[in-house]
């Protein structure tokens, strides 16, 4: 069976991350990698994918960074979201043959994950592309967003565990101005889940498809990196 490189790196800057993304896909796309997770929380970011308008951010850039929320704009597909301590983000940098199937398995994963810690959640493929993502009832716990390039994805999901949501509110987040965000701690009560929760995630992502898990340390995986010749 195929292995699923997973890896837990804590809390990272955003572009920190994107670089990592980045390297990794490029081993990826050379096989020097297999497939790999990476698993993470932000510092406070807002970040814009490639269908976002103006007016979404309805404070102003400014005002966001005098409260200390950094501002990417990104390649994946989606509108504005935000990310934060206390949100687990993961991304999987693997093989697919077509972005939608690729994250319809990546919500039913979290769906699975979800229910795992007592949260019954839905994903929404019958309802257009705004409503991509993990919900409960009609409030959003998760965001999805990828972006493939020569067959192997970056990006990922966010999905709320007990971060702090009211930065969702000071944007028109996921392009929904009527939306409302929810978290594991909002809807069961249970707080300082996300280390539990990221097990779990991995488990159910690494079985949706089909891939055996393996834990990898951040030097292992920069080990591989570096074995990669620079050409590729």
């Amino acid at each position: 069976m195929a292995e699923l490189w997973t890896v837990h790196l804590g809390v990272v800057p955003y572009v920190e991350a994107l670089d990592l993304q980045h390297r990794v896909r490029a081993a990826r796309q050379a096989d020097a990698v297999p497939d790999v997770l990476l698993l993470l929380e932000h510092p406070p970011t807002y970040t814009r994918g490639r269908r976002s308008q103006p007016g979404e951010l309805t404070r102003g850039e400014a005002w966001y960074r005098a409260h200390g929320i950094e501002i990417v704009d990104v390649d994946r597909g989606g509108r504005v979201t935000y990310h934060g301590p206390g949100q687990l983000t993961g991304y999987p940098i693997m093989r697919t043959a077509g972005a939608l199937e690729f994250v319809r398995t990546m919500e039913q994963a979290l769906v699975a994950a979800l229910a795992d810690e007592g949260v019954e959640a839905r994903h929404r493929p019958d309802d257009g592309l705004r409503f991509t993502g993990v919900w409960v009832q009609e409030r959003k716990i998760a965001s999805v967003g990828v972006h493939i390039a020569r067959g192997v994805s970056t990006h990922g999901f966010a999905v709320n565990v007990d971060n702090d949501l009211a930065p969702f509110e000071w944007v028109v987040a996921c392009g929904l101005p009527d939306v409302t965000m929810t978290s594991i701690a909002r809807e069961s009560g249970r707080v300082g889940r996300l280390p539990c929760f990221r097990r779990e995630v991995a488990y159910r992502f690494a079985l949706a498809h089909g891939l055996r898990q393996r834990l990898v340390t951040l030097p292992a995986l920069e080990r591989a990196l570096a074995a990669v010749p620079a050409a590729l």
